[in-house]
């Protein structure tokens, strides 16, 4: 299997899919961290396993977990309404936030628009603008502004609809719950007691602290020979808590195994977590839970995680249900296709 991941990883890189790409597999007691390519193309230099990336849609996982331990603690509750925790944020939209609960923001059924979708934003990202706007400061409030501009694309609880919305206005309930920021009660409930040292969520430095590669990016280029830029530096306030998280392979191994393995969150909780929704229309072979989802592969073995993309890097960490055996790869490039990931997790679980 080992043999078979490298291999993946090698021809990944061989045919300019990325300038890099790793995988790091535990499997109980057994751990292999496997790389091809460079961490910068101008010096050559290699891949290495501490290295700190930019996690993208991951990050929901870390979120989801932030308020099930809130939960946990009596709290919050999963059906809570957002009128209950945000009163007068909806005033004047046409939502109904007495009829949205906080389990339907984190399994993407609450029929909010996705302000990334929004036009304008969405321009901001492309091209030149985004070096126009890569130090661009969001509050939590500016981004759910821009979705409430935009009419419900379905009733709460009827569909999935995935959006960032959802994932921004739980770590708003988070803070207003706690009266602490989103980073410090990630850190407290996750990343502290996990040991996660590698792991954090920036509310303003656009860099990476700590080793790190270079993420390259096509800035979203329509062009079929794009021109890949230097993404590193960028404020990914953008996407906080929804997709704004710094990790490693090893802390991405760690995390979910820790959590799918009963360590993290009560069981009755974490049954919560694992109960999913059909995803139509979104990546073939999976349903959504609270900030995971199950991903059956084409042999028809079933794994376990979250995966995601930002400017420069794409990740996936999925595993065996039970946590015991995990896989994390990511690669320093946003131009690869999806299916270099489905390769990697065949090669491993197949």
């Amino acid at each position: 299997m080992i043999a078979d991941v490298q291999r993946v990883l090698d021809r990944t890189v061989a045919a300019e899919l990325a300038p890099g790409m790793v995988a790091e597999v535990r499997d109980g007691d057994r751990s292999w961290f496997g790389s091809a390519g460079v961490s910068d193309t101008a010096t050559g230099r290699e891949r290495r396993q501490d290295e700190r990336f930019r996690i993208g849609s991951a990050s929901k996982a870390f979120t989801a977990t932030v308020v099930l331990k809130l939960v946990a603690e009596g709290r919050l509750s999963l059906d809570d309404t957002l009128d209950k925790h945000l009163p007068g944020l909806f005033d004047g939209s046409a939502y109904e936030p007495g009829r949205i609960t906080i389990r339907q923001l984190l399994n993407q059924t609450s029929g909010l628009y996705a302000y990334s979708n929004d036009e304008k934003f969405f321009a901001k990202g492309v091209g030149a603008e985004w070096f126009q706007h890569r130090d661009d400061a969001y509050t939590p409030e500016q981004l759910v502004r821009i979705a409430l501009a935009h009419p419900p694309v379905d009733e709460p609880g009827r569909r999935f609809g995935y959006s960032n919305t959802n994932y921004v206005l739980a770590a708003m309930i988070v803070e207003r719950v706690t009266g602490r920021t989103f980073d410090q009660e990630l850190v407290r409930n996750v990343s502290r007691p996990l040991r996660l040292t590698g792991t954090s969520l920036p509310v303003a430095d656009p860099g990476i602290a700590g080793p790190h590669p270079v993420h390259y990016s096509t800035l979203f280029s329509a062009d079929p020979k794009p021109e890949i830029h230097d993404a590193t530096r960028m404020n990914q306030s953008f996407a906080w808590a929804a997709g704004g998280v710094i990790s490693t392979t090893t802390d991405l191994n760690q995390f979910f195994a820790a959590l799918f393995g009963g360590h993290v969150l009560p069981a009755e909780l974490l049954r919560e977590m694992l109960t999913t929704v059909p995803t139509e229309g979104w990546i073939p072979g999976t349903r959504y839970g609270l900030g995971v989802f199950e991903q059956e592969l084409p042999c028809g073995a079933t794994v376990w995680g979250n995966g995601g993309a930002t400017y420069g890097s794409w990740c996936y960490s999925m595993g065996a249900r039970d946590g015991g055996h995990r896989l994390t790869a990511q690669v320093n490039g946003d131009w690869a296709p999806l299916s270099v990931f489905d390769d990697v997790l065949a090669a491993e679980f197949c």
